[in-house]
């Protein structure tokens, strides 16, 4: 974006300062003007108190409690899907035992219970299943609220319906930030750019939040951040590499949906790389247990080989079966004729995709692994369609269907693929293993809980769950304990007005593991969100919030009072 000429605008307490373009700010009357680029194309020109690039869980939660706050908030998102994991990339929320009770934000569980009464007020249940207080709509193995994408979108568009009335919030969907433009130490505007015609629109506001998949926002400012595995000697981890690595991420997947039509033949085409993909063994250490297309493969807790069946009839199966893992939709909840079977997600070890890095590379690049993952999983699908063992010792399932209905596609798969590690930034306060990981915690601290921060902001609780990386790596997936969620670990370390909502606060490579599932993700979001309209407020930077302990007591209750938790019961 070309440097135009500014004025000041002091919405940043201290000396610090933003700056905004004159023909923009002396056009109060109007949020939306135009300036010419050299190229003469006109683009639009946007202003609200906070910009929040990246409409996933993160982006979502901000953007609520920014508007409840009373700001005006632009949310942008790149596809045309809102909601991110629980919609774009097709995942079921991976949540605690303790979700229906606490710790979540309040608003997080007026989600899930909005979810549920979506189902009751508009699907035909049966009796019994709308009689029941915690529906579950899929009984997928993986989560007490397996539900279709789309209903995850319809509801959080329900939240967000009387802010869009009113005008306090704009969404901007299929649009993707392309350029910044900083001041020192502060981001004066963010320009995004439609996926389709390619207009322009330059973003001007107090604060921008970094909701992104990626971290997308942090090199476009010039924020300073890390990617990829620190070493044992740089953070002391227990379960951190021998040597840092950059470019060790962990591996992505692209869901799908299907479901099984019995007697049919619906066999696919055979992909274009399935025999590479059909004795395919990867290369991980320690080593994976054989072909990653099979239905025996490494447990990830114990790096032991773990067999499966895989069973879409409703049959019931000796061993774990893989088709019940993600169900969305468990025929049996709704009235007989509904569904001819069950739906259901395919986020499984056999189709994660580990074979290059995504992170900090070229767009094409990062298509080209895109478009690896899916031949991966029409590879997979085929081969459950063809040659999958089956329980009664028959092999493949040819009635099984692609559903790309369910995910918003054409061709069955996701719309964005479901990313476990993004850009993280270089933070006031990092999150290290000694601080969440059980052995780490009682080995080297002696403890029986998770440290606890009194500038907590939040809590969660997952595994440190960690998939195999493009690098070698197989499973890290080891106990963590409750945990809370730093304010320090949500503050850039420089930049005044930029915050992280989503994957990229300050964990390392194994702390990530346990802070970037749905519930933890809604909850930073949500602080984030509230502490824009606390700093705006108070007329004060965020890291004065962390600095000031009347402040950082003040803004705890206050997010305590809307429904944020911020220790364990």
């Amino acid at each position: 974006m070309k440097r135009r000429d500014f004025i000041t605008f002091s919405a940043l307490a201290g000396s610090s300062t933003l700056l905004l373009p004159k023909a923009f700010a002396m056009n109060k009357g109007n949020n939306i003007a135009s300036s010419q680029t050299k190229s003469k194309r006109s683009i639009k020109e946007m202003k609200a108190d906070v910009v929040i690039i990246g409409g996933g869980i993160g982006g979502c939660a901000s953007a609520l409690a920014a508007c409840r706050n009373g700001l005006q908030v632009i949310l942008v998102e790149e596809t045309d899907w809102i909601g991110g994991q629980l919609s774009q990339q097709g995942v079921p929320p991976d949540e605690h035992q303790w979700i229906e009770t606490h710790g979540a934000p309040a608003s997080y569980r007026t989600f899930r219970n909005n979810v549920r009464n979506y189902y009751k007020r508009n699907y035909p249940l049966t009796v019994e299943a709308k009689n029941r207080e915690f529906l579950n709509p899929g009984d997928g193995n993986v989560s007490r609220l397996c539900h279709e994408p789309i209903v995850s979108v319809a509801v959080l568009m329900e939240m967000f319906m009387p802010y869009i009335s009113s005008g306090q919030l704009r969404i901007l969907l299929e649009y993707k930030a392309i350029t910044a433009e900083t001041n020192g130490d502060n981001v004066i505007a963010v320009t995004v750019e439609n996926q389709k015609d390619r207009e322009g629109i330059t973003l001007i506001a107090s604060y921008f939040i970094d909701a992104t998949e990626c971290g997308d926002l942090l090199p476009l400012t010039k924020t300073e951040y890390v990617t990829g595995a620190e070493s044992q000697k740089d953070t002391k981890e227990l379960h951190a590499a021998n040597k840092a690595d950059p470019d060790n991420n962990q591996s992505f997947t692209i869901c799908f949906a299907m479901d099984y039509v019995p007697g049919a033949n619906l066999t696919i085409d055979k992909p274009e790389n399935y025999a590479f993909w059909h004795d395919y063994i990867p290369n991980l250490t320690p080593a994976w247990s054989g072909r990653l297309l099979d239905l025996t493969y490494t447990t990830p807790t114990t790096l032991q080989p773990i067999k499966a069946d895989f069973e879409p009839t409703g049959k019931e199966t000796k061993d774990f079966n893989l088709w019940n893992y993600r169900k969305i939709i468990n025929r049996n909840n709704f009235t007989e004729g509904t569904y001819k079977g069950d739906i259901t997600i395919v986020n499984w070890p056999q189709n994660d995709y580990f074979l290059g890095n995504i992170i900090d590379v070229s767009k094409g690049q990062f298509q080209k692994h895109v478009e690896a993952a899916k031949q991966l999983n029409l590879s997979l699908f085929y081969w459950l369609q063809t040659e999958a063992p089956r329980p009664d010792g028959g092999i493949g399932w040819p009635g099984l269907r692609l559903r790309g209905d369910i995910l918003g596609t054409s061709d069955g798969m996701a719309k964005y693929p479901y990313i476990r590690e993004s850009r993280r930034i270089k933070s006031e306060f990092t999150i290290l293993e000694e601080h969440v990981g059980t052995e780490n915690r009682k080995l080297v601290c002696g403890e029986t809980t998770a440290a606890k921060f009194e500038d907590s902001v939040g809590i969660g609780y997952y595994r440190l769950d960690l998939h195999p990386t493009c690098q070698g790596n197989n499973y890290v997936d080891i106990s963590s304990m409750p945990f809370q969620i730093p304010l320090g670990a949500l503050l850039p370390q420089r930049v005044n007005n930029l915050l992280p909502a989503c994957k990229n606060i300050g964990t390392t490579h194994i702390t990530n593991g346990c802070y970037r599932l749905h519930p933890v993700e809604w909850s930073i979001g949500e602080a984030v969100g509230s502490l824009v309209a606390y700093s705006k407020e108070k007329k004060v930077l965020p890291r004065a919030v962390r600095a000031q302990k009347d402040l950082l007591s003040d803004f705890q209750q206050r997010i305590q009072k809307q429904g944020l938790e911020i220790t364990w019961k």
